[in-house]
């Protein structure tokens, strides 16, 4: 709901986001328990010719047994960038937005203009998080070939959905105005 505009920024005012460091807290808390089984389990089987690679197996099919395989065969680009959206990305988006949380408690330390930047930078940075997920979604309708090989995505990939859905949204409902409050209160 849009209450008119800034008069020295022309920015569109918005109301607060009523209990937004709570929301923000239960769904960060909910992100790291999905994040967990997203980086244990399986994230696709890919059966081909007589082989399967579900159930865990050594270079299976887990997002790190994918990032160590790619790195093994010397696809670099392809581990470092699987390793970066899958793994890093989102370990930094939950640690940036629990520290925001501790900001605007008051539990961590800094300006009010270096903790608005990194909202800043952790809305837009988690976008990219939703790459694995697009990956395996591709591949599982593309290599449908039958009898040489099948795609099919396995339970860590609805995990890693989540964790990247509730981080969007925890992103979304955390409200960086409390960084500049608490800062107002405790010059």
């Amino acid at each position: 709901m849009s209450l008119g505009h800034c008069p020295r920024c022309h920015s569109r005012l918005h109301l607060r986001k009523p209990h937004s460091l709570h929301r923000t807290l239960a769904l960060v808390s909910a992100a790291i328990a999905f994040y967990i089984p997203a980086m244990v389990l399986p994230v696709m089987d890919v059966q081909g010719i007589g082989a399967s690679t579900a159930g865990g197996s050594p270079g299976g099919s887990t997002i790190l047994g994918g990032v160590v395989t790619f790195w093994k065969t010397g696809s670099y680009p392809v581990a470092i960038i699987i390793f970066t959206a899958s793994v890093l990305i989102p370990i930094l988006k939950i640690l940036a937005l629990l520290w925001l949380c501790a900001a605007t408690a008051g539990r961590a330390h800094g300006t009010a203009r270096s903790h608005t930047m990194a909202y800043h930078i952790t809305e837009l940075i988690g976008r990219w998080s939703m790459v694995d997920v697009f990956v395996v979604a591709i591949l599982v309708c593309l290599v449908r070939l039958g009898v040489l090989m099948t795609i099919t995505p396995g339970p860590a990939a609805l995990s890693f959905a989540a964790v990247v859905i509730l981080t969007m949204l925890a992103a979304m409902s955390f409200d960086p105005r409390l960084v500049w409050d608490h800062q107002r209160r405790n010059p």
